[in-house]
């Protein structure tokens, strides 16, 4: 598929639909229960998600299939705050046994922990940017799933 991304059927009703295209009427609408949080997480992973995890849930922003991306998110937070507490005990350029200068390992975990997070967070609406785009909108009329096409040919 080429192009943008589309834009999920919720955040384009949360947005005020700016663009006045369609809205996808048959978009499927998952559970909006709050999701449970994986067994697997590490404890910092685990806080993280009770920390988030409600909000978005409240806004409609995570439903139960969403959850694979959201702990993948809290996993990478997880693991680079690890990094970062490591860095904080080791410096962060090494000199190796044979003599040559090379950058800490941890800090490649943490700078790719972070380029995952900004990732996630972005699909999540977790950043400044991405909240800036939306705005809360009582919609007025039906709701796209409450339209029926055939109205318009059988009234």
């Amino acid at each position: 598929m080429r192009g943008r991304k589309p834009k999920p059927t919720r955040l384009k009703l949360i947005e005020g639909n700016p663009g006045r295209r369609p809205v996808n009427g048959r978009e499927p609408r998952p559970p909006s229960e709050k999701p449970t949080c994986p067994a697997h997480l590490s404890p910092t992973a685990k806080a993280e998600w009770k920390r988030l995890a409600e909000v978005l849930n409240r806004i409609g922003l995570l439903t139960q299939i969403d959850r694979t991306v959201f702990a993948a998110y809290c996993q990478s937070y997880g693991r680079w705050v690890e990094a970062e507490k490591k860095l904080t005990e080791t410096p962060s350029i090494l000199k190796t046994p044979a003599g040559y200068i090379q950058v800490s390992p941890w800090l490649t975990i943490s700078n790719k922990q972070l380029e995952l997070m900004a990732k996630f967070m972005t699909e999540l609406g977790l950043t400044p940017s991405a909240r800036s785009r939306l705005a809360v909108q009582i919609p007025t009329g039906p709701k796209p799933w409450e339209i029926d096409p055939a109205d318009e040919f059988f009234t």
